[in-house]
Protein backbone atom coordinates (compact mmCIF):
# COMPACT_ATOMS: atom_id res chain seq x y z
CA UNK A 1 0.00 0.00 0.00
CA UNK A 2 2.92 2.06 0.91
CA UNK A 3 4.39 1.96 -2.54
CA UNK A 4 0.79 2.43 -4.27
CA UNK A 5 0.81 6.10 -2.69
CA UNK A 6 4.13 6.49 -2.96
CA UNK A 7 5.18 6.68 0.74
CA UNK A 8 7.90 5.61 2.67
CA UNK A 9 6.50 2.68 5.22
CA UNK A 10 8.49 4.62 8.10
CA UNK A 11 7.09 7.90 7.03
CA UNK A 12 3.31 6.43 7.03
CA UNK A 13 3.53 4.92 10.77
CA UNK A 14 4.72 8.49 12.13
CA UNK A 15 2.20 10.11 10.39
CA UNK A 16 -0.12 7.15 11.84
CA UNK A 17 1.50 7.99 15.04
CA UNK A 18 0.78 11.16 15.35
CA UNK A 19 -2.53 11.23 13.90
CA UNK A 20 -4.56 8.29 15.29
CA UNK A 21 -4.04 8.69 19.59
CA UNK A 22 -5.64 12.73 18.40
CA UNK A 23 -8.54 11.41 16.85
CA UNK A 24 -9.35 8.97 19.82
CA UNK A 25 -8.41 10.98 22.21
CA UNK A 26 -11.36 13.68 20.42
CA UNK A 27 -13.64 10.67 20.61
CA UNK A 28 -13.51 9.97 24.78
CA UNK A 29 -13.59 13.84 25.11
CA UNK A 30 -16.65 14.07 22.91
CA UNK A 31 -18.07 11.21 25.20
CA UNK A 32 -17.09 12.76 28.53
CA UNK A 33 -18.25 16.06 27.63
CA UNK A 34 -21.84 13.99 26.40
CA UNK A 35 -22.22 12.26 29.53
CA UNK A 36 -20.97 15.49 31.30
CA UNK A 37 -24.19 17.26 29.88
CA UNK A 38 -26.56 14.63 30.43
CA UNK A 39 -25.42 13.84 33.73
CA UNK A 40 -24.69 16.96 35.92
CA UNK A 41 -24.29 15.60 39.47
CA UNK A 42 -21.73 12.70 37.79
CA UNK A 43 -18.35 13.15 39.04
CA UNK A 44 -15.04 11.64 37.03
CA UNK A 45 -15.55 8.23 38.86
CA UNK A 46 -19.06 7.73 37.08
CA UNK A 47 -18.44 9.22 33.94
CA UNK A 48 -15.40 6.88 33.97
CA UNK A 49 -17.76 3.77 34.81
CA UNK A 50 -20.17 4.83 32.55
CA UNK A 51 -17.63 5.24 29.65
CA UNK A 52 -16.01 1.53 30.16
CA UNK A 53 -20.31 0.00 30.15
CA UNK A 54 -20.59 2.13 26.70
CA UNK A 55 -17.17 0.05 25.57
CA UNK A 56 -15.13 3.23 25.89
CA UNK A 57 -11.16 1.83 27.62
CA UNK A 58 -10.66 4.70 29.90
CA UNK A 59 -9.54 4.66 33.41
CA UNK A 60 -10.55 7.33 36.24
CA UNK A 61 -7.61 9.42 35.91
CA UNK A 62 -7.50 9.87 32.56
CA UNK A 63 -11.42 11.08 32.80
CA UNK A 64 -10.37 13.41 35.67
CA UNK A 65 -7.25 15.07 34.04
CA UNK A 66 -9.50 15.63 30.09
CA UNK A 67 -12.39 16.89 32.64
CA UNK A 68 -10.25 19.35 34.22
CA UNK A 69 -8.42 20.19 30.96
CA UNK A 70 -12.16 20.92 29.74
CA UNK A 71 -13.27 22.63 32.89
CA UNK A 72 -16.24 19.98 33.35
CA UNK A 73 -17.08 20.48 37.39
CA UNK A 74 -20.05 18.17 38.82
CA UNK A 75 -22.63 19.83 40.71
CA UNK A 76 -23.03 18.74 44.43
CA UNK A 77 -26.09 17.68 45.68
CA UNK A 78 -27.12 19.64 48.45
CA UNK A 79 -27.06 17.59 51.49
CA UNK A 80 -29.99 16.98 53.57
CA UNK A 81 -30.14 18.38 56.71
CA UNK A 82 -33.23 17.34 58.81
CA UNK A 83 -35.49 19.81 59.89
CA UNK A 84 -34.31 20.83 63.89
CA UNK A 85 -37.08 23.82 64.81
CA UNK A 86 -41.20 23.71 64.54
CA UNK A 87 -41.70 27.14 63.85
CA UNK A 88 -45.52 26.59 63.26
CA UNK A 89 -46.74 26.90 66.89
CA UNK A 90 -49.64 28.37 69.16
CA UNK A 91 -46.85 29.35 71.73
CA UNK A 92 -46.36 32.63 72.74
CA UNK A 93 -43.06 34.08 71.45
CA UNK A 94 -40.88 35.84 74.46
CA UNK A 95 -39.24 39.26 73.18
CA UNK A 96 -35.85 39.01 72.85
CA UNK A 97 -34.74 41.81 76.08
CA UNK A 98 -30.99 41.76 75.34
CA UNK A 99 -31.42 42.72 71.60
CA UNK A 100 -30.37 46.23 72.38
CA UNK A 101 -28.43 45.79 75.42
CA UNK A 102 -24.63 46.37 75.08
CA UNK A 103 -23.19 44.98 78.48
CA UNK A 104 -19.79 47.71 79.88
CA UNK A 105 -18.80 44.91 82.36
CA UNK A 106 -18.97 41.45 83.72
CA UNK A 107 -22.08 40.31 85.69
CA UNK A 108 -24.63 42.58 83.83
CA UNK A 109 -26.03 39.96 81.02
CA UNK A 110 -26.32 36.04 81.69
CA UNK A 111 -27.81 33.52 79.09
CA UNK A 112 -29.53 30.40 79.40
CA UNK A 113 -30.96 28.15 76.89
CA UNK A 114 -33.45 25.12 77.35
CA UNK A 115 -34.16 22.30 75.16
CA UNK A 116 -37.27 20.58 75.48
CA UNK A 117 -38.77 17.95 74.18
CA UNK A 118 -42.05 16.32 74.44
CA UNK A 119 -42.09 12.80 75.78
CA UNK A 120 -42.88 9.89 72.99
CA UNK A 121 -45.72 7.70 73.33
CA UNK A 122 -44.79 3.82 73.82
CA UNK A 123 -46.26 1.20 71.61
CA UNK A 124 -47.62 -1.65 73.49
CA UNK A 125 -46.87 -1.36 76.59
CA UNK A 126 -45.77 0.17 80.12
CA UNK A 127 -42.15 2.18 79.97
Amino acid sequence: MCALAGVSRAGYYRHWRASAPRAEEAGVRDAIQRLALMNKHYGYRRIAAQMRREGWNVNHKRVLRLMREDNLLCLRKQSFAPVTTDSRHGWRVVANLARNMAPSGPDQLWVADITYSAPRPTVGGSV
